[in-house]
């Protein structure tokens, strides 16, 4: 049952477009007058909490080991922390879509299935030596979530006119903060948003035939020997020119073909 080889990249996409909101993000200190001393552009990767969470924690053990491990804060880091099954958006799975591929075609058209809805959680964690420039980070982040922020993607890249709203929903916030620890140690923030992304994930994409002809046959029912039917004409409609693609604009070209006549 399985083995067509497929790639979409859907969840390396999906990493790439949530890591995009938040890659310019400033952070702004001021002098006791107001004015701006230093504008920092916030640092974002991708890693896993823990690895900052180990790295700030080596940096008190000694100016040495500070020097070695420094972080420059504020900073942020991503990662993705599950994936769960989208019952209430799953779509009849036998309906297709077809579009045209990145080739046109006046013979084929890429054919693809409705997608199964996953929710991938996102936690972003914002890293700051004080609170002032957390706080910066986080309400520069918020007001665009109420609780979610849709995008527009095309989740395939051989079927360029495919377009998906996703939804990225705020599910929550926390922090910690070290304050309590000794008066020399290194004091470090941390807020954890955590979001989940509404996505769709597709099987292989497929070629189908396009229609270019229809066919109607007339008959006079129970015109014929014992109650036979007598074919009368055949009424062909095709595309005008025939050599248009599917998405062209064109006309149709009707004949017909007169078999009996009474």
């Amino acid at each position: 049952m399985f083995g067509t080889y497929f790639y979409n990249q859907t969840i390396r996409r999906s990493v790439s477009i949530f890591g995009s909101l938040f890659n310019n993000i400033f952070i702004i200190r001021k002098n006791s007058s107001g004015a701006t001393i230093s504008q920092v552009k916030c640092p974002l990767s991708y890693a896993p909490k823990r690895n900052f969470i180990e790295r700030l924690a080596n940096m008190a053990q000694g100016e040495e080991a500070e020097t070695k491990l420094a972080l420059k804060l504020p900073r942020m880091s991503f990662e993705i922390t599950d994936y769960t099954y989208d019952a209430a958006r799953q779509l009849i799975k036998t309906n297709r879509y077809t579009s045209q591929g990145v080739v046109a075609s006046n013979t084929n058209r890429a054919k693809i299935f409705n997608g199964t809805p996953y929710n991938i959680s996102f936690e972003l964690n914002i890293y700051a030596k004080s609170q002032d420039d957390a706080l910066q980070v986080v309400e520069q982040i918020m007001p665009y979530f109420t609780p979610q922020y849709a995008v527009t993607i095309k989740p395939l890249d051989d079927v360029p006119t495919h377009k998906l709203d996703v939804p990225i929903i705020l599910t929550g916030i926390t922090f910690s903060d070290d304050y309590e620890s000794t008066i020399g140690d290194r004091r470090t923030i941390v807020y954890t948003l955590s979001f989940d992304m509404k996505t769709e994930f597709y099987g292989p994409i497929s070629d189908s035939k396009i229609i270019k002809s229809a066919n109607i046959e007339f008959y006079n029912q129970n015109a014929g020997l014992e109650d036979s039917d007598i074919h009368i004409s055949t009424l062909t409609v095709t595309p005008n020119p025939s050599t248009i693609i599917a998405d062209s604009d064109y006309g149709f070209q009707t004949a017909i073909d007169l078999i009996y006549d009474n």
